[in-house]
């Protein structure tokens, strides 16, 4: 064996423990940090759920068609004194500037909108993160998506869209969308 191919082979060698190092310590970092992720967006769930519904007394959680895929909706039917009283539904949209983007919409028994309250984005800072905002996000409140079009102004509907974050606000709208249509059509009104 040649200078040369021996020096290869200690390259090669040092390389592949090197990765072998790294993915084992990332293995390792995951491992620590899955359960306190995990823990967090259990806790930003519900923390939303107290900030979109009325106060309740009992929770049922129900998974619904989602009427754009194959996949479910999470919805928590909200209950007191033996009655329903809302609906929370966790709804996402992949049309996002950045992606997937996770909201919990919380509706009356009339399907009118209480209130909304965005889990998960990474929309740009500054710009699209602005549909985490209570600002964008009162247009919302009280409104009920059969004569109030959750479509921005620009696609000939009644939302008011953030400036220079037209994709967001078009996301967080199907996102809502979404939600309403699925949980209208598991109550029957489709």
């Amino acid at each position: 064996m040649s200078k040369k191919d021996s020096n290869l082979l200690n390259l090669v060698l040092t390389l592949f423990i090197i990765a072998a190092l790294a993915a084992i310590l990332l293995a390792f970092i995951n491992k620590i940090t899955s359960g306190p992720i995990a823990d967090a967006q259990k806790q930003k769930e519900k923390d939303a759920l107290q900030n979109v519904l009325p106060s309740f007394t009992d929770l049922k959680t129900i998974y619904i068609a989602n009427i754009d895929g194959s996949d479910s909706l999470k919805v928590y039917e909200a209950i007191s004194n033996g009655t329903v009283i809302g609906y929370a539904v966790n709804t996402y949209t992949m049309q996002g500037f950045n992606g997937r983007i996770e909201v919990m919409v919380g509706f009356d028994t009339t399907l009118t909108i209480i209130n909304t309250e965005v889990i998960n984005q990474a929309e740009t800072p500054g710009l699209g993160e602005k549909i985490t905002k209570p600002d964008f996000r009162e247009q919302f409140k009280s409104k009920n998506p059969e004569n109030f079009i959750l479509k921005v102004k620009k696609d000939k509907g009644d939302v008011d869209a953030i400036t220079a974050s037209t994709i967001s606000s078009r996301a967080f709208c199907d996102a809502l969308d979404r939600a309403y249509r699925s949980l209208k059509a598991w109550k029957g009104g489709a």
